[in-house]
């Protein structure tokens, strides 16, 4: 990490789509920001014309069913924030404004690949001043059932070791490793899409979930099969697309992380949980700089003492 510069986009980007769970349309501009302020996201056309800016850190987190979302609902949030966070997470971009004129990020294909191809358009450029990690000094484990998450030292970047057990044939017991770097991130799970069981769909309406998904942007599981005609873009997509969500959730850090990830039957709430459990906790981590030695521990944010929380299925 010697000598590696904070980055920023080197022009404004714009997407636009259709929210998975809202069903809203949506718009978003990512905009060129300054050094050290980080990912934040500009809510905009509130009620009575309001603004409001969100910072995208696992302390602004208000729900993790099915999806991440940074706000509340009272003053302005965002939802589905995951897949936008891994794309700028995995293309190592530091700092970006997200203007945004709904409530939900648009899901566009189900996978980061819409957004890591919008921003390789406008291109990324590094800023004069120095990239700050946080570095993982000790195991940080939370566990809920047979399912956890941990964050433990690592002596080579960030490598995320996530495993799933779902109990039908479609899926079953996968695994996957990745380095996070931008050419591995790229190539192994930029194109991963979100997937879901037809069975569960009814039930997802009625909670006001899955209004806006559809073969286009989702992996339906039948009774017998991936029903979307295509078929699946890698043998173990499903996997890969909970590496994506995992590198999108733990982004909220606010830093890159210097360390390694493993999680059993996770998912957005134990990604996040794990942060949490992290920060309760200052002899755990330290804040790096790159070019410079450690300089001790420091509060990343705040945080509060981890909670189990059930795995999710999704």
């Amino acid at each position: 990490m010697a000598g590696q510069k904070q980055t920023t986009l080197i022009d404004r980007v714009e997407f636009q789509g259709l929210g998975v769970h809202s069903g809203a349309p949506v718009r978003i501009i990512l905009h060129p920001a300054d050094s050290d302020t980080g990912i934040t996201f500009l809510r905009t056309r509130l009620d009575g014309g309001r603004e409001r800016l969100i910072e995208a850190k696992h302390s602004a987190v208000s729900a993790t069913e099915l999806c991440t979302i940074i706000g509340d609902a009272a003053s302005g949030a965002v939802a589905t924030i995951e897949h936008l966070m891994a794309a700028l997470s995995g293309l190592g971009v530091d700092n970006v404004m997200v203007e945004i004129d709904g409530p939900e990020v648009p899901i566009m294909d189900g996978s980061a690949a819409a957004f890591v191809d919008g921003i390789d358009q406008v291109g990324v450029t590094r800023l004069s001043a120095n990239r700050r990690y946080i570095k993982i000094l000790k195991p940080v484990r939370v566990e809920q059932g047979r399912a956890f998450s941990e964050l433990r030292p690592f002596a080579r970047g960030f490598r995320l070791e996530v495993e799933i057990d779902f109990d039908t044939p479609l899926i079953g017991r996968q695994k996957r490793v990745l380095d996070l770097e931008p050419s591995t991130f790229r190539r192994d799970v930029a194109r991963a899409r979100t997937f879901g069981f037809m069975r569960d769909v009814e039930r997802l309406w009625k909670a006001g979930f899955a209004l806006g998904a559809s073969l286009d942007n989702t992996v339906a599981l039948g009774d017998d099969g991936v029903i979307n005609p295509e078929g699946l873009r890698y043998a173990d997509e499903f996997v890969r697309h909970k590496t994506l969500d995992a590198v999108g959730d733990l982004s909220l850090a606010g830093a890159p992380i210097l360390g390694q990830y493993r999680s059993y039957c996770g998912g957005h709430r134990m990604n996040i949980a794990v942060l949490q459990a992290l920060f309760a906790d200052r002899s755990a981590y330290a804040i790096v700089e790159s070019g410079r030695r450690e300089s001790g521990h420091a509060e990343a944010g705040a945080a509060r003492p981890a909670l189990a929380f059930a795995a999710e299925t999704h």
